[in-house]
């Protein structure tokens, strides 16, 4: 059944009136904005006809500079501009360091969670570095459109996590967008050849851009864009590049000490600009002529392949774990698609084409596709299109959950859930007369807390004291289609609520990211083995702890034999409590309660008789 959205008298929106939207490709390099007009999708452009803008802010008192005409004091005022922003999205200091070991900008409040960079235009953070970024693009767009536009739809990385994807809408809604969607950029990319070509089948997006590296498996089906896995790392692009091709230029030259800033930007600038004469050329001059370093010499394109190979086999690796997700083989694949400025190097396209076994698909800029795609959904979201609409089932790329007792991690959404998606679970107290409980929230693939990435905390109060394990407590994760997450609280018997959006103070560390997956697999079996052992310590001390209370109301209805029996039963399950054998354990735990058998038998009887007293079974009886 259709539904029909009706307006307020006056206020319908006239038959022939196109509703404007944008699609922005928030880059680490390079930042796009697309729109649909007259059916027709397009990158607009600035006022001298580029498409591009640089990703680039610099600060100074007069104001702020962004793009290219920022972009220009990148070497000579290092500290003012900020460049490759996107990579400090949801960071925090540990993550900001580039080549050796100074950090790359003057830092404040470097313990805090959010750190704040130090600029003559004041003190900023990377979310309103952002924000300016997106207000420069919104700026284009109104001018080139006209008119002020209804909203956007921002791309982000497949594997952006919780505390990343809120900064990106952070610093949308601080340049006045109105965010229609955060979309994942091999989504993106799959909707601009999808809706370009036709074709149906399952394909993989192969995105490498500046900072970021994604690798999505989508089926196409009839308009429907089905992510059936993803992986990749947040902190791997053609920046590392750059980072490798600058540590052989300062080898080169025997330079050992750790750069400065301004030194730091002139080896990326001379590095980014071998890189991109090697997609084209067999060889590129480089020159530095700084105070503390003068170098000349070639690097080859062969060179440079040795250099970035082991990069390149990190992103081909998250490449298999996608596919042994999606439980596909590369035989199922018909096309590969690319996506990201780096994908323009020959050695990229060489070895993903090697990987796949077939010819890479790059038809559509690859710096142009992801705002493309953006675009196309925008015009959809925003109510132009009916009978054409597609629908988007993108993935969560980490499982979330909650801590429960013993420090262990109870999944509620697993990683590769199509979102958006809303799962509930029911938990329980530990403790006789408990009326409050704490909620951890938890993102990653481990069995124990400790190893799991924490995201947020809040608490349950206020509800009835009970007795363990009386209390239903209903706890429900929604993520909705940006892939931000909701988490909810309810004691069932008491209707006490609580509740919390999870904006976590930074994202994942380069490595945890990278590894979650990794580690999950490698530790699988130790992970499943402490999930066990740390379940039966748990019951253990429930079992004691209930002992001890029992025994604390009810210690006259114990013989002396009966005392000294349940005393040794139990200390024997406080020393295997303490060790490794969950085994032992359970046995343990066993004979403990076979111990106590007829002393539950006797308080049960005695708090029947108590609750007969001046009654009679009659008074109980049911009538048929």
């Amino acid at each position: 059944m259709a539904l029909l959205q009706i307006s307020e008298p006056g206020q319908s929106t006239a038959p022939h009136q196109h509703r404007l939207a944008v699609g922005i490709d928030l880059g680490t390099t390079n930042s796009l904005v697309a729109s649909v007009r007259s059916g027709d999708v397009q990158t607009l452009p600035d006022e001298d006809g580029s498409h591009l803008l640089s990703s680039v802010v610099r600060y100074h008192e007069d104001g702020v500079e962004v793009g290219a005409v920022a972009a220009q004091h990148a070497i000579t005022d290092p500290m003012n501009t900020i460049v490759s922003v996107k990579r400090f999205m949801g960071r925090g200091i540990s993550d900001l360091r580039l080549l050796g070991n100074k950090l790359p900008y003057h830092f404040i409040d470097e313990d805090k969670a959010v750190p704040r960079i130090h600029t003559r235009g004041g003190d900023v953070s990377a979310t309103e570095v952002s924000a300016e970024i997106l207000k420069a693009l919104k700026r284009r767009a109104v001018k080139t459109l006209g008119e002020e536009i209804q909203g956007a739809v921002i791309t982000v990385p497949a594997y952006f996590d919780e505390a990343q994807r809120q900064a990106t809408k952070d610093a949308a809604t601080l340049a006045g967008l109105n965010v229609l969607r955060l979309l994942n950029e091999p989504t993106a990319a799959a909707v601009a050849y999808g809706l370009d070509s036709g074709q149906e089948g399952v394909i993989a997006v192969y995105d490498l851009g500046g900072g970021t590296f994604d690798i999505s498996i989508l089926r196409l089906n009839q308009g429907v864009f089905e992510v059936l896995a993803t992986g990749g790392d947040s902190a791997l692009g053609g920046d590392d590049f750059d980072h490798v091709i600058a540590e052989w230029i300062l080898q080169q030259a025997d330079y050992e000490a750790d750069p400065e800033p301004q030194l730091v930007r002139l080896l990326m600038h001379a590095s980014r600009n071998a890189k991109e004469t090697l997609s084209e050329q067999t060889e590129a001059d480089i020159l530095i002529d700084a105070d503390e370093i003068q170098w000349h010499g070639s690097l080859s394109r062969d060179q440079m392949d040795a250099l970035i190979e082991p990069l390149i086999r990190k992103t081909l690796m998250s490449c298999r774990r996608a596919l042994r997700d999606a439980e596909i083989g590369n035989q199922d694949i018909i096309e590969i698609v690319m996506v990201g400025g780096s994908t323009r190097v020959p050695h990229v396209r060489n070895k993903v084409g090697e990987f796949f076994e077939c010819e890479p698909l790059v038809s559509i800029d690859p710096d142009r596709v992801v705002a493309i795609g953006a675009a196309l959904q925008a015009d959809v979201l925003v109510g132009n299109k009916t009978d054409e609409d597609m629908l988007l089932l993108d993935i969560i790329p980490l499982s979330l959950g909650i801590e429960t007792m013993g420090g262990l991690s109870e999944k509620i959404i697993h990683r590769n859930t199509p979102i958006p998606v809303s799962r509930a679970q029911d938990f329980t107290t530990y403790k006789d007369g408990q009326t409050a409980m704490a909620v951890h929230v938890v993102q990653g693939e481990r069995e124990l807390v400790s190893d799991c990435r924490s995201l947020a905390h809040f608490e349950l109060r206020g509800f009835p004291p009970q007795v363990a394990g009386a209390p239903r407590i209903r706890v429900t994760f929604q993520v909705d289609a940006d892939g931000l997450l909701s988490v909810h609280a309810r004691e069932e018997n008491s209707g006490t609520e609580a509740s919390v959006d999870v904006k976590p103070s930074y994202g994942l560390t380069d490595e945890e990211i990278e590894s979650m997956l990794r580690a999950s697999m490698d530790h699988a079996q130790e992970d499943m083995l402490a999930r066990t052992l740390r379940e039966e310590q748990v019951e253990a001390e429930r079992v004691v702890e209930a002992l001890d209370s029992a025994i604390k109301a009810d210690a006259a209805l114990l013989t002396d034999d009966e005392r000294r029996l349940i005393s040794e039963t139990r200390d024997r399950l406080i020393a295997a409590r303490v060790g490794d054998d969950p085994g032992l354990i359970k046995k343990a735990i066993t004979e403990l309660e076979a111990a106590c058998e007829d002393f539950v038998a006797r308080r049960m009887n005695t708090s029947i008789r108590k609750a007969m007293k001046g009654h009679s079974v009659d008074e109980y009886a049911t009538e048929d």
